[in-house]
Protein backbone atom coordinates (compact mmCIF):
# COMPACT_ATOMS: atom_id res chain seq x y z
CA UNK A 1 0.00 0.00 0.00
CA UNK A 2 2.82 2.45 0.88
CA UNK A 3 4.47 1.85 -2.47
CA UNK A 4 1.21 2.57 -4.32
CA UNK A 5 0.70 5.80 -2.38
CA UNK A 6 4.20 6.99 -3.29
CA UNK A 7 3.64 6.25 -6.99
CA UNK A 8 0.06 7.47 -7.33
CA UNK A 9 -0.35 9.90 -4.45
CA UNK A 10 -3.17 10.66 -2.03
CA UNK A 11 -5.10 13.10 -4.28
CA UNK A 12 -5.47 10.57 -7.08
CA UNK A 13 -6.57 7.83 -4.69
CA UNK A 14 -9.07 10.18 -3.01
CA UNK A 15 -10.65 11.13 -6.34
CA UNK A 16 -10.78 7.47 -7.40
CA UNK A 17 -12.47 6.51 -4.11
CA UNK A 18 -15.07 9.27 -4.39
CA UNK A 19 -15.81 8.32 -8.01
CA UNK A 20 -16.14 4.62 -7.10
CA UNK A 21 -18.54 5.37 -4.25
CA UNK A 22 -20.53 7.75 -6.41
CA UNK A 23 -20.77 5.30 -9.31
CA UNK A 24 -21.86 2.47 -7.02
CA UNK A 25 -24.67 4.65 -5.66
CA UNK A 26 -26.19 5.02 -9.14
CA UNK A 27 -26.02 8.82 -8.89
CA UNK A 28 -22.57 9.93 -10.03
CA UNK A 29 -21.66 13.38 -8.75
CA UNK A 30 -20.44 14.35 -12.20
CA UNK A 31 -23.93 13.74 -13.65
CA UNK A 32 -25.66 16.05 -11.19
CA UNK A 33 -26.86 19.41 -12.37
CA UNK A 34 -29.07 18.04 -15.15
CA UNK A 35 -32.60 17.37 -14.03
CA UNK A 36 -35.39 15.83 -16.10
CA UNK A 37 -37.81 18.42 -17.42
CA UNK A 38 -40.79 18.76 -15.10
CA UNK A 39 -42.61 21.45 -17.09
CA UNK A 40 -43.77 19.28 -20.00
CA UNK A 41 -47.38 20.15 -20.71
CA UNK A 42 -49.88 17.40 -21.43
CA UNK A 43 -50.52 17.07 -25.14
CA UNK A 44 -49.92 14.96 -28.19
CA UNK A 45 -46.77 14.11 -30.09
CA UNK A 46 -45.90 12.16 -33.22
CA UNK A 47 -43.17 9.52 -33.50
CA UNK A 48 -41.04 9.28 -36.68
CA UNK A 49 -43.21 6.40 -37.93
CA UNK A 50 -46.34 8.60 -37.67
CA UNK A 51 -47.66 7.02 -34.47
CA UNK A 52 -49.45 9.54 -32.24
CA UNK A 53 -48.48 9.58 -28.58
CA UNK A 54 -49.87 11.28 -25.48
CA UNK A 55 -47.52 13.43 -23.41
CA UNK A 56 -46.03 13.27 -20.91
CA UNK A 57 -44.88 9.65 -21.01
CA UNK A 58 -43.24 7.49 -18.34
CA UNK A 59 -39.66 6.26 -18.61
CA UNK A 60 -40.94 2.76 -19.43
CA UNK A 61 -43.17 4.12 -22.20
CA UNK A 62 -40.20 6.00 -23.72
CA UNK A 63 -38.10 2.82 -23.61
CA UNK A 64 -40.78 1.05 -25.66
CA UNK A 65 -40.90 3.63 -28.47
CA UNK A 66 -37.26 4.81 -28.72
CA UNK A 67 -34.14 2.93 -29.77
CA UNK A 68 -31.64 2.34 -26.94
CA UNK A 69 -29.40 5.13 -28.30
CA UNK A 70 -32.32 7.57 -28.65
CA UNK A 71 -33.41 6.77 -25.10
CA UNK A 72 -29.90 7.26 -23.69
CA UNK A 73 -29.43 10.64 -25.41
CA UNK A 74 -32.96 12.08 -25.26
CA UNK A 75 -34.20 10.81 -21.91
CA UNK A 76 -30.91 10.31 -19.99
CA UNK A 77 -29.00 13.38 -21.26
CA UNK A 78 -26.42 11.36 -23.16
CA UNK A 79 -24.24 12.44 -26.09
CA UNK A 80 -23.54 10.56 -29.30
CA UNK A 81 -19.94 10.34 -30.51
CA UNK A 82 -18.80 13.12 -32.83
CA UNK A 83 -18.85 12.43 -36.59
CA UNK A 84 -21.07 9.34 -36.16
CA UNK A 85 -24.58 10.81 -36.29
CA UNK A 86 -26.83 10.71 -39.33
CA UNK A 87 -27.06 14.50 -39.75
CA UNK A 88 -23.64 15.95 -38.87
CA UNK A 89 -22.87 16.55 -42.58
CA UNK A 90 -26.44 16.51 -43.99
CA UNK A 91 -27.12 19.29 -46.54
CA UNK A 92 -30.76 18.60 -47.51
CA UNK A 93 -33.38 21.33 -47.11
CA UNK A 94 -36.14 20.81 -44.58
CA UNK A 95 -37.00 21.02 -40.92
CA UNK A 96 -35.36 19.06 -38.09
CA UNK A 97 -38.02 17.78 -35.69
CA UNK A 98 -37.74 16.21 -32.24
CA UNK A 99 -37.37 12.43 -32.65
CA UNK A 100 -39.49 11.89 -29.53
CA UNK A 101 -42.56 14.00 -30.30
CA UNK A 102 -42.25 15.57 -33.77
CA UNK A 103 -41.95 19.15 -32.48
CA UNK A 104 -40.28 21.37 -35.17
CA UNK A 105 -36.90 22.48 -33.80
CA UNK A 106 -34.49 23.77 -36.46
CA UNK A 107 -34.77 24.87 -40.09
CA UNK A 108 -32.03 23.41 -42.31
CA UNK A 109 -31.35 26.94 -43.61
CA UNK A 110 -29.85 27.79 -40.19
CA UNK A 111 -27.53 24.74 -40.21
CA UNK A 112 -23.80 25.34 -40.61
CA UNK A 113 -20.58 23.32 -40.55
CA UNK A 114 -19.10 23.93 -37.11
CA UNK A 115 -16.33 21.36 -37.54
CA UNK A 116 -17.41 19.65 -34.31
CA UNK A 117 -18.94 16.50 -35.81
CA UNK A 118 -22.47 17.30 -34.60
CA UNK A 119 -25.24 19.08 -36.51
CA UNK A 120 -25.05 22.77 -35.60
CA UNK A 121 -27.59 25.54 -36.07
CA UNK A 122 -27.45 29.25 -35.33
CA UNK A 123 -31.09 29.51 -34.19
CA UNK A 124 -34.15 27.37 -33.51
CA UNK A 125 -37.39 27.54 -35.49
CA UNK A 126 -38.96 29.18 -32.43
CA UNK A 127 -37.98 29.79 -28.82
CA UNK A 128 -41.47 28.42 -28.05
CA UNK A 129 -40.26 24.98 -29.22
CA UNK A 130 -36.74 24.87 -27.75
CA UNK A 131 -35.80 25.54 -24.13
CA UNK A 132 -32.52 25.86 -22.28
CA UNK A 133 -31.25 25.46 -18.75
CA UNK A 134 -27.91 25.29 -16.96
CA UNK A 135 -26.07 21.97 -17.09
CA UNK A 136 -23.27 21.53 -14.54
CA UNK A 137 -22.51 17.88 -15.25
CA UNK A 138 -19.07 16.46 -16.01
CA UNK A 139 -17.33 19.26 -14.08
CA UNK A 140 -18.44 21.84 -16.68
CA UNK A 141 -20.91 24.69 -16.85
CA UNK A 142 -22.90 24.59 -20.10
CA UNK A 143 -26.35 25.45 -21.39
CA UNK A 144 -28.42 22.37 -22.20
CA UNK A 145 -31.02 22.51 -24.97
CA UNK A 146 -34.26 20.55 -24.66
CA UNK A 147 -37.54 20.15 -26.53
CA UNK A 148 -40.19 22.24 -24.80
CA UNK A 149 -42.95 19.85 -25.87
CA UNK A 150 -41.61 16.56 -24.45
CA UNK A 151 -38.48 17.53 -22.50
CA UNK A 152 -36.07 15.53 -24.69
CA UNK A 153 -32.39 16.40 -24.29
CA UNK A 154 -31.17 17.67 -27.67
CA UNK A 155 -27.65 18.95 -27.03
CA UNK A 156 -26.05 22.22 -25.88
CA UNK A 157 -25.84 25.83 -27.07
CA UNK A 158 -22.61 27.84 -27.09
CA UNK A 159 -21.78 31.50 -27.74
CA UNK A 160 -19.30 30.82 -30.55
CA UNK A 161 -21.62 30.56 -33.56
CA UNK A 162 -21.88 32.63 -36.73
CA UNK A 163 -23.91 35.77 -37.43
CA UNK A 164 -26.67 36.73 -37.12
CA UNK A 165 -27.05 35.22 -33.62
CA UNK A 166 -23.53 34.25 -32.53
CA UNK A 167 -25.04 31.02 -31.18
CA UNK A 168 -24.08 27.43 -31.95
CA UNK A 169 -26.83 24.96 -31.15
CA UNK A 170 -24.76 21.75 -31.12
CA UNK A 171 -27.32 18.93 -31.38
CA UNK A 172 -27.25 15.15 -31.25
CA UNK A 173 -28.35 13.66 -34.60
CA UNK A 174 -30.13 10.84 -32.79
CA UNK A 175 -32.42 13.41 -31.11
CA UNK A 176 -33.53 14.80 -34.48
CA UNK A 177 -35.58 13.63 -37.44
CA UNK A 178 -35.19 15.55 -40.73
CA UNK A 179 -38.43 16.25 -42.57
CA UNK A 180 -37.06 16.96 -46.04
CA UNK A 181 -38.72 19.78 -47.97
CA UNK A 182 -37.64 20.04 -51.62
CA UNK A 183 -36.89 23.51 -52.95
CA UNK A 184 -36.40 25.27 -49.63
Amino acid sequence: MHRMLRVVGWPVLAVAAIAAISLSSGDPFFWRGVEPMADVAPGEGVLPDGTKISLPMSEDQWRQVLTPEQFQVCRKHGTERAFTGEYWDEKSPGVYNCVCCGNPLFDARTKFDSGTGWPSFYEPVSTENVGTHEDRSWFMRRTEVHCKKCGAHLGHVFDDGPAPTGQRYCMNSVALRLEKKPGR
